[in-house]
């Protein structure tokens, strides 16, 4: 396994659609893509599965998918050279890095697909859709650019509501158990490894969208701390 890891670490170091904590990337990702359609995030990409299915969907728009692991990242990026797809490329980075890598309102949407729903209280800061990750996220997206959040846990599912309620934030929809609704948005049809993994054993997927105001966030993180300290039954 290791060995595998150590060939496609150098392999992405060949890929084109492969970009490792680049620099000076902010107001250039129209130039990377040699169009001026909008860009969209997958954060947290794992193997890439959204962001390659996405591009497919919608030739018109440019995907980016965005991870720390490498030969995680490899999967979705050979898939794309593989598949001549040109609309969709892969960050390797820090998500807490993100904001250095974008202008204000260079990334049109984000989608969180999946991620480490960090179930420890004590690791709630860590969760993606964290207002300090909001703020993040503010400062890269156009006003009232939407976020997506497609999860098999309860507890991320429920944070998030929770964070969205304390702090204000537009709530578009939300959806309790996606397959059990009878017409089902064919962008949340794609699946991942991770959600045929079935890691929360929960049988059932989460769906929220959402955005961010233009103002900053209010400064309320002490409050949602000691919510999520108290809340045993939303937060575990």
């Amino acid at each position: 396994m290791a060995q595998k890891k150590l060939e496609r670490f150098e392999a992405i170091n060949s890929f084109s659609n492969v970009l490792q904590y680049p620099e000076n990337m902010p107001g250039k990702w129209k130039g990377y893509f040699k169009n001026d359609n909008p860009v969209y995030l997958e954060l947290a990409c794992g193997k890439g599965e959204y962001t390659v299915q996405l591009a497919k969907m919608f030739p018109q728009k440019n995907f980016i998918g965005v991870d720390l692991k490498g030969n995680r990242i490899y999967v979705g990026a050979k898939k794309c050279i593989e598949e001549n797809i040109s609309n969709a490329a892969f960050l390797r980075t820090q998500i807490d890095k993100i904001n250095n890598y974008f202008e204000k309102g260079e990334a049109k949407e984000i989608w969180i697909t999946f991620p480490d729903p960090q179930l420890r209280k004590s690791k709630a800061k860590k969760r993606l859709t964290h207002p300090a990750f909001l703020r993040l996220y503010q400062q890269i997206l156009p006003p009232n650019g939407l976020i997506h959040l497609k999860t098999d846990s309860p507890n991320l599912f429920a944070f998030t509501l929770m964070v969205i309620e304390m702090y204000g934030l537009t709530l578009h929809e939300s959806i309790n158990n996606v397959y059990e609704q009878p017409k089902i948005k064919e962008v949340l049809k794609i699946k991942t490894y991770y959600e045929s993994l079935d890691i929360a054993q929960s049988k059932r997927i989460h769906y929220i969208c959402f955005s961010l105001p233009e103002h900053p966030l209010p400064e309320l993180d002490d409050i949602l701390h000691k919510r999520v300290k108290e809340d045993e039954t939303a937060i575990s």
